[in-house]
């Protein structure tokens, strides 16, 4: 099968966001991390599936370091875009933070790396359209993803 057209990345970007209710709180009553993975996970989810036009699953995420604690009552923002990507597969950064809608304070609380590959409908990978790169910070963004890519392809190849 051939390759899809390129797109630009403006055309996958995904803002996602989610008041946080005592429902999403962990035993000391700030919002519990796997919540914020979770919103994570799907924002650049739905990134991959609009750049790809593709189901596409999860294969990676790299670490995760939380900077900063997302209280109950705050609207919990997560920005994915994509960065890189390989034949099937797309590298997507999410940047997290936290906003408190009384006040309007922003605090960025985590940012993460996720790999998807895209699916065919039998469940094998399935060719991605080329990411268009229109601005210096998405070349920036595609060349320190690459280095990512590159990094991770070594660890497996070590690992295997």
């Amino acid at each position: 099968m051939n390759r899809p057209k390129s797109k630009p990345g403006t055309s996958s970007r995904v803002q996602l966001h989610q008041l946080m209710l005592p429902e999403h709180a962990n035993a000391y009553g700030n919002v519990h991390g796997g919540e914020i993975m979770k919103m994570v996970d799907e924002a650049g989810g739905i990134a991959a599936m609009r750049h790809a036009q593709r189901p596409c699953v999860t294969v990676a995420v790299d670490s995760m370091t939380f900077i900063s604690k997302v209280n109950v009552g705050d609207v919990l923002c997560c920005e994915a875009s994509v960065n890189y990507v390989g034949k099937s597969s797309l590298e997507v950064g999410v940047k997290v933070s936290a906003e408190n809608p009384i006040t309007g304070e922003l605090t960025h609380t985590n940012s993460a790396y996720l790999v998807y590959v895209a699916i065919d409908d039998g469940g094998a990978p399935a060719s991605v359209p080329e990411l268009e790169l229109g601005s210096d910070e998405e070349r920036r963004r595609w060349a320190e993803a690459k280095q990512r890519q590159a990094e991770r392809l070594a660890r497996r190849a070590r690992k295997g």
